[in-house]
């Protein structure tokens, strides 16, 4: 797959995306070919560092006490959750469920991962958002920045994995750039390869999807 063609994809996907109010995402979708790849072979939970951020930027929430809570403030971090908050929270099913739908991304004191596994664990763990560990303080600022700059791509067992890889108000070129970064990412972690790729997608929120066979070729 070269990037010409996933750029002439995005192109497609833009021109069918249509007039709406809200600012709509542009989506990849990576089809598995079937006869190449057993489900079994397909365990993907990457968080993929992209060359370029969103519009709008993912949010990050941090877990943390002390001096990590301190700096993940500094860091600009959307919410800093102290532990004793986590076990409150542990308790109140709907308010973990907001919790969990209001931040893309979880960092945690590495100290504190085995104390939110308990907790929150089966309410994250389902949804892709199990925490990123951070071993010290030192090192909050930079995870915080590196995953406003990221995308978490997530596939058990599927043979069709998605990813966001830009927004409209991103250039082509750009969205062009971050689905070849989610590209090699997914590549890199099937036993195949690019082989066990059938075919590409792209797609707006509201948009017809636009797609390139790859299988094959």
């Amino acid at each position: 797959m070269e990037r010409d063609e996933i750029l002439k994809l995005i192109r497609d996907a833009r021109a069918k995306a249509g007039k709406r109010r809200l600012k709509q995402s542009f989506e990849l979708y990576i089809v598995l070919d079937d006869n190449r790849v057993k489900k079994d072979e397909v365990q993907l939970n990457e968080i993929v560092t992209l060359p370029h951020r969103f519009s709008e930027i993912p949010r990050v929430a941090v877990i943390a006490a002390g001096d990590s809570a301190v700096k993940a403030k500094d860091a600009g971090a959307d919410s800093v959750i102290a532990p004793e908050e986590i076990d409150r929270l542990s308790t109140n099913k709907g308010e973990v469920k907001r919790l969990v739908r209001s931040y893309d991304f979880f960092i945690s004191e590495a100290s504190l991962m085995s104390r939110v596994g308990r907790t929150l664990g089966k309410y994250l763990g389902p949804r892709g958002k199990m925490p990123v560990p951070v071993p010290s303080s030192a090192q909050m600022g930079s995870s915080i920045d590196r995953l406003r700059s990221s995308v978490r791509v997530r596939a058990r067992g599927q043979f069709s994995i998605s990813a966001k890889i830009g927004d409209e108000g991103m250039s082509d070129e750009e969205i062009a750039d971050n689905a070849m970064a989610v590209l090699e990412a997914v590549k890199n972690k099937l036993p195949q390869g690019e082989k066990a790729i059938k075919k590409v997608v792209v797609k707006t929120t509201m948009g017809e999807p636009v797609e390139m066979a790859v299988v094959g070729r």
